[in-house]
């Protein structure tokens, strides 16, 4: 599989203690258009997995990162007990929302699907915001590919 190019995003929820929790994904993708859905795959032993299958209609955070986000996203897939000291983000009610990003979703966690090490979540989006910029790409372990010439 780290042949599939696929585009990455960072997963938020608020915790329990009222803190920010988020993780690196590269298994997201478009669900639904009606009602407008995403999907997300998320290691069941990840804190930022556990807040948001925590309780019925949880409220989480899809942030699909730019090309310029590399070392954004390599803080998101480490394992740092405050990944958001360093980073500029905000609250958006109970989601905590990344600065600068091209693409976020504010999602209400519809079906919870509990597979194998993961769960996949589909995620209602209630609110986005969209700019323009190119992709950060994963494939084949590396987030330094680009798209065309």
């Amino acid at each position: 599989m780290s042949r599939l190019v696929s585009g990455v995003a960072v997963v938020c929820a608020r915790r329990g203690d009222g803190r920010p929790s988020g993780l690196l994904v590269s298994s997201v993708c478009s669900y639904s258009a009606d009602p407008p859905s995403v999907l997300v795959a998320l290691a069941r032993t990840s804190r930022t997995c556990r807040e948001i299958t925590a309780e019925p209609d949880a409220y989480f955070g899809v942030h699909l990162l730019a090309r310029s986000h590399a070392a954004l996203a390599r803080t998101f897939a480490g394992s740092s007990r405050d990944k958001f000291a360093d980073v500029l983000w905000d609250w958006d009610g109970t989601v905590p929302r990344l600065a600068g990003v091209p693409v976020y979703a504010k999602c209400r966690a519809g079906a919870v699907i509990p597979h194998g090490d993961h769960v996949i979540v589909v995620g209602e989006v209630v609110g986005c915001a969209v700019a323009e910029d190119d992709p950060l790409v994963y494939f084949r372990r590396r987030l330094d590919w680009s798209l065309g010439g």
